[in-house]
């Protein structure tokens, strides 16, 4: 019975991955379709890469990508990082009500915040462009930074940081010399963490993003919107194979740190 239930679980898993990861593995392999029709295969091919990186479109998508992705993640990095030492040291009953406030922008529908955040760029009359989405995007990317790193800094304990003090350390020094070497494993994952949600985000920014802001997620809409073609699936090919990187990467450098220090 035991092994029969074993067997059941194991068979649905794996039906389960094969429906979330067909689509994804027919989309790159028609990437590399010679036809222009994707019912049809007609042989390999590498054209279709070629040909986006002479689209201008595409690097202008790519460069604003790029642009709003690493702005925004160093920002909400810095933003985040300063917050969760703060958090730190707050009494017990405001980081509760913190903490419940950070967590707010992650369980809210991206369109909600994408229309709450248009709906303040127009009351204080803000022009919609690159300005607009890299705030959006430290909105919503810096709780992901922040839930990290206060991880880290909760497994970490104060005995480090008082242990320092004890020997003669400034606030500063400790946290200079201590507490960022420590966490620093902490903040390069939340800076490949925002950078890999700025760099997928489609629906705030297709709220906020000005007519000469198009990141590369806009770009790939407008492309669907005409019809699907194999330098549709040739991009997405690309931006799936970025963001997988980003986040092992990103849960690399989590692991390490995890295992940085024990006590």
């Amino acid at each position: 019975m035991k092994t029969w239930r074993r067997h059941t679980l194991s068979g649905y898993s794996w039906l389960m991955l094969v429906f979330l990861y067909l689509p994804i593995a027919i989309l790159m392999l028609y990437s590399f379709n010679d036809s222009r029709i994707n019912a049809v295969w007609s042989g390999f091919t590498w054209k279709w890469y070629l040909s986006l990186f002479e689209n201008r479109q595409v690097m202008q998508a790519l460069a604003n990508s790029l642009t709003i992705g690493v702005t925004s993640s160093i920002l909400a990095t810095v933003l985040g990082t300063a917050a969760s030492l703060a958090i730190k040291h707050y009494s017990l009953r405001s980081r509760t009500i913190v903490n419940g406030l950070i967590y707010l922008p992650i369980v809210i529908p991206e369109i909600m915040m994408g229309l709450a955040l248009l709906v303040l760029f127009s009351q204080i009359h803000m022009e919609l462009g690159k300005l607009t989405l890299i705030l959006a995007h430290v909105t919503f990317s810096m709780p992901y930074v922040m839930v990290i790193i206060s991880a880290r800094l909760a497994d970490m304990g104060k005995e480090l940081e008082e242990a320092a003090q004890d020997l003669g350390a400034t606030p500063w020094g400790t946290l200079r010399h201590v507490t960022l070497p420590l966490i620093m494993p902490g903040i390069v994952a939340g800076f490949l963490m925002s950078f890999t949600l700025s760099l997928d985000d489609f629906i705030i920014s297709f709220f906020v993003a000005g007519p000469n802001s198009t990141t590369l997620p806009l770009y790939i809409y407008g492309l669907v919107k005409r019809g699907v073609s194999p330098e549709v699936n040739a991009l997405s090919t690309l931006l799936i194979v970025s963001t997988v990187l980003l986040v092992i990467i990103a849960e690399l450098f989590r692991r390490k740190d995890s295992k940085t220090i024990t006590f």
